[in-house]
């Protein structure tokens, strides 16, 4: 007589599935997991994962007591992408958001004895000053540094995973959602810029969603239940005035009269050009470019963020030319969104 054995799909609990890192996840992991999702407020509808709606302010994730002793023992993995990611935000929103969600899943991973997998930002390594040019990017930032530190001192095991900006998927630019960098590159791009608050050299640390996705699967996969890891681009960055000319070559070739903003020294900017804000715009252009400045300030750094990648096996995938192709693709279906070029335009591989 033969026995067949069958064994099931390890389980993942995700959390952000709607969001860039959550959509690229579900992509890189429904072939060899079950994903349970949980939701807030935006469905996933994806047939490949199964999903709930939840709460972390609430005991047992919003769930019944049942349902919450099912989801311990199904589940092998938690991944923790979700958070507070609009400066806009109350502040005190943000904090509490960004430690109430590490918080609940803790609780979670410690029942269930598995890991946390749990999404930080590479901004903690020089969090802007909380008085600064950055208020909501500082609350930001400073909630993923508090939330680190949550995670770290926790008895459950724990991944924290720090990446930089996300961009769209390296091979065809698509996203779920545009980020804040596509705010400041599309302005370019588009002529709305005049100026753009950063040196020449300045570097603009930024990684596809489908890299950050491959990371983390690859992590998951071969166990890993502990460790620190820095999704960086590093000392590949491309800096100011790469970015600036992949935005000129690209709206030449949408067949755009874009004039080329000036890069100005954010000292510069501070003493010159803010003052004149309030006296010189009306106060919706200039909240506009007040936001402009927020993202240019904090997408910039004078020294590479640290990095990870290399030594987990991709750093072929930052090298200077994958990167440029990456933010051409990204930007290039920015272009395809908002109408600036064919909707079946073909994506160049530069």
């Amino acid at each position: 007589m033969t026995t067949e054995m069958t064994w099931r799909k390890k389980t993942i609990l995700l959390t952000g599935a709607a969001g860039v890192v959550g959509r690229a996840l579900i992509d890189e992991l429904a072939p060899d997991f079950d994903i349970v999702c949980m939701r807030h407020r935006t469905p996933v509808a994806d047939v490949r994962v199964s999903e709930f709606g939840g709460s972390f302010d609430e005991p047992r994730l919003g769930m019944s007591a049942d349902d919450y002793a099912v989801l311990v023992r199904r589940v092998d993995a938690i991944v923790h992408a979700a958070a507070a990611t609009s400066w806009k935000e109350d502040p005190a929103r943000i904090r509490e958001v960004n430690l109430g969600g590490p918080t609940a899943l803790l609780r979670l991973a410690e029942q269930a004895s598995v890991p946390l997998y749990f999404l930080s930002t590479a901004f903690v390594a020089n969090p802007p000053a909380a008085n600064g040019h950055s208020p909501g990017a500082a609350a930001y930032v400073h909630s993923k540094i508090e939330a680190e530190e949550l995670v770290r001192s926790h008895p459950a095991a724990s991944v924290i995973l720090r990446p930089s900006i996300i961009t769209g998927d390296s091979v065809d630019g698509r996203m779920s959602q545009f980020q804040g960098i596509h705010a400041v590159l599309g302005a370019i791009v588009r002529g709305a810029a005049p100026m753009i608050p950063m040196p020449a050299d300045a570097l603009i640390d930024f990684v596809p969603q489908d890299l950050v996705a491959a990371v983390i699967g690859k992590l998951l996969r071969e166990g890993v239940e502990t460790g620190e890891f820095w999704l960086t681009a590093g000392d590949q960055s491309l800096n100011a005035r790469d970015i600036m000319d992949l935005c000129m070559g690209l709206a030449a070739e949408l067949g755009l009269a874009t004039k080329e903003p000036r890069l100005i020294p954010t000292e510069a900017v501070d003493r010159l050009i803010i003052p004149l804000l309030e006296d010189s715009l009306p106060p919706k252009l200039a909240a506009k470019f007040r936001d402009l400045l927020e993202f240019s300030w904090l997408f910039q750094s004078a020294e590479p963020l640290p990095n990870s990648l290399p030594e987990l096996g991709f750093g072929k995938q930052i090298e200077k030319d994958a990167l440029h192709r990456a933010a051409y693709n990204s930007m290039y279906y920015w272009a395809r969104v908002k109408g600036l070029a064919p909707a079946d335009g073909k994506v160049r591989v530069a």
